[in-house]
């Protein structure tokens, strides 16, 4: 029987969730979903100095929304040390390991003499092979890995294909410090060990980190899971993303007012694909979803396609959730939250808003004529509108709606035959209408807000219009 998929994400609380590492914590949850896994999350927090407990609770809310929820309790690696160090000290007693007494001087010595015969730096250790019997006591020591010196270490990468590294161009990699402190490189192999890990799916920059992580799998005797370093993300000019390219933080994306669902969509674009499928919804990706898709090459972000996408799952979204989220992007954006009564206008509307709307800003500003109370502002461009014969014009209209059916078709036969009594057609009325019953010159259709509105409020904002 097949062990079940287990999968980690692993950042490191010294910032926000980058967009890099949204994409990398987005590709193993859609790993372990679609394969009825877990998808797991580890703060890897060994950086104290660094790490801070804001970082960390903006990793978790970027994750919380972008959706991508994990199993169980999030794991803290500093929490772990005596585990990691129970680790090191095993493998010290299992002859993978000894004490390195070599001060820091002595081994930059070594190097300097090493360079100067034209050789590489890399530190050899005189204390490898010293019998315990001969240690020095009570002198400060750090305990290293005893790597193989012989042959090479071969990352199987199902991304990378088999990346292979010769023994000699290795060192023993450090794993306790001589305060006792594990270091990184222990820390990961054996969380992932002890969480049960199958799948360890991040960055291509972690590539050069598999081979040494993987001689203490094989020290310990573990099972290596199977490895998948995916491509950076790089920026539209085939660079590094970096802030110059915009926004780097997930939550950024959130306060622009990008909904979740085309981000998460986005993402999963970024370096995969399925055929030519570029539109799809959480449970299309995580059927499709499979590591043979990732592609070798960098990404490139693209805030067309990212907009595009967003547009997609906007119009298809159902309107009760589109109205909380819209709640979430103006809490995120620091905008002051939508009333009920807005809440609940909006909601109504968002029929005739979601079409065209890229992004939660596009769709309110397009939701202004029932977001709005009166008396109506007109800005600058629908004031033009609302000239002395377009007031008059709207002064004669108003009572012909009066005893108005309040329905599209009869609104669209009465509107049509106001016009043509007017001499004019109904694309000359939609100027002034849209300006008094929006205040703005591009809106959802006349009819359509005249439909939401009702008929009190709309024959109340033409009569005030018409004045």
């Amino acid at each position: 029987m097949t062990a079940p998929v287990v999968t980690r994400f692993a950042p490191s609380p010294t910032g926000f969730l980058h967009i890099g590492g949204a994409r990398t914590a987005l590709f193993n949850w859609l790993f372990a979903r679609g394969r009825g896994g877990r998808f797991l999350l580890r703060i890897e927090d060994t950086d104290r100095a660094r790490s801070t407990p804001e970082a960390t609770a903006a990793i978790l809310q970027g994750l919380a929304w972008l959706g991508l929820d994990h199993d169980g309790e999030a794991v803290s690696q500093a929490a772990r040390a005596p585990r990691h160090a129970e680790v090191a000290h095993q493998l010290l007693a299992l002859g993978k390991a000894y004490k390195c007494f070599s001060t820091p001087e002595e081994i930059e010595a070594q190097k300097e003499a090493l360079a100067q015969d034209g050789q590489s730096r890399l530190f050899r250790s005189p204390w490898r092979d010293v019998p315990e019997s001969e240690h020095p006591e009570g002198r400060p020591h750090v305990i290293r890995l005893k790597a193989p010196r012989d042959g090479h270490t071969v990352v199987r990468d199902v991304v990378r294909g088999d990346v292979s590294t010769r023994n000699s161009v290795l060192d023993d990699m450090v794993l306790l410090r001589s305060d006792g402190s594990p270091v990184y490189m222990l820390a990961v192999v054996v969380d992932d060990h002890d969480m049960g890990v199958t799948h360890v799916i991040r960055g291509d920059d972690h590539l050069t980190n598999a081979a040494r992580q993987q001689m203490v799998y094989d020290a310990m005797g573990w099972p290596v899971p199977v490895w998948a370093h995916i491509p950076l993300i790089h920026g539209p000019d085939g660079k590094k993303l970096s802030k110059r390219h915009g926004a780097l933080g997930a939550q950024e994306y959130q306060a622009m007012g990008y909904p979740a669902a085309g981000m998460r969509n986005y993402l999963a674009r970024l370096g995969w694909s399925h055929g030519d499928d570029e539109f799809f919804d959480d449970a299309q990706a995580a059927a499709w979803f499979g590591l043979d898709g990732i592609g070798k090459s960098p990404a490139r972000f693209d805030l067309k396609k990212l907009e595009n996408l967003s547009g997609q799952h906007i119009a298809c979204a159902e309107d009760a959730a589109l109205r909380r989220e819209i709640q979430a992007y103006l809490a995120a954006a620091g905008q002051p939250a939508l009333t009920d009564s807005q809440a609940n206008g909006l909601e109504t509307a968002m029929y005739c808003l979601k079409e065209r709307a890229r992004t939660f800003p596009e769709l309110l500003e397009k939701a202004e004529f029932v977001l709005a109370s009166r008396p109506i502002h007109p800005d600058g461009k629908a004031l033009r509108h609302l000239d002395a014969v377009s007031r008059g014009i709207l002064n004669e209209l108003t009572p012909q709606l009066r005893d108005a059916s309040w329905n599209r078709e009869e609104l669209e036969l009465r509107l049509n035959a106001f016009a043509e009594a007017q001499g004019t057609k109904f694309g000359k009325l939609a100027g002034p209408l849209r300006a008094a019953l929006a205040g703005r010159a591009v809106t959802p259709s006349v009819y359509d807000m005249m439909l939401v509105l009702g008929r009190e409020e709309t024959l109340a904002r033409l009569t005030d219009a018409a004045q």
